[in-house]
């Protein structure tokens, strides 16, 4: 599988509109590639550089298959029009929260997982969770970088 963006290149600086600098939304994301045996897909976004822990900045699942991505500035609801749903990330809200490092360049890793199964989760799952429920069931994934820093 293939995940990009058209906001920004992989390892590429993040633009500060898809931050807490800016208007805070989900950039858009696209993706090919995704087994024909997957009956969902799951996203994770977050930054291992933040300094007490890995933050979790997005987890949406249960992503359609045969969707081709998603679009900017997914609204933060726990259940999607497309049956998507999210969970909370570690600012305890649903949906997406952008960069907002303290200091220094740090790295948001997006992570689109092939799954052979639906999840049985409901609406503000925990990343923990969402990866609990994923074990043994992921096809294919795919990674997508951006680089942040303030001001």
């Amino acid at each position: 599988m293939n995940l990009k963006t058209r906001a920004f290149n992989d390892r590429g600086r993040i633009p500060s509109r898809y931050t807490c600098d800016g208007e805070n939304i989900s950039p858009p994301l696209s993706w090919d590639g995704v087994p024909g045996e997957a009956k969902s897909l799951a996203l994770i976004c977050e930054d291992p550089d933040a300094p007490s822990r890995v933050w979790t900045h997005w987890v949406i699942f249960n992503i359609p298959p045969d969707s081709s991505g998603l679009e900017e500035n997914v609204p933060d609801a726990g259940r999607l029009p497309d049956g998507s749903v999210q969970g909370y990330n570690d600012s305890g809200t649903i949906g997406y929260r952008g960069p907002c490092p303290p200091s220094g360049v740090h790295r948001y890793f997006f992570r689109l997982y092939a799954l052979d199964t639906v999840l049985d989760l409901e609406p503000g799952a925990s990343k923990e969770d969402v990866l609990d429920a994923m074990e043994g069931h992921v096809l294919s994934e795919a990674e997508l970088v951006g680089l942040y820093r303030r001001g």
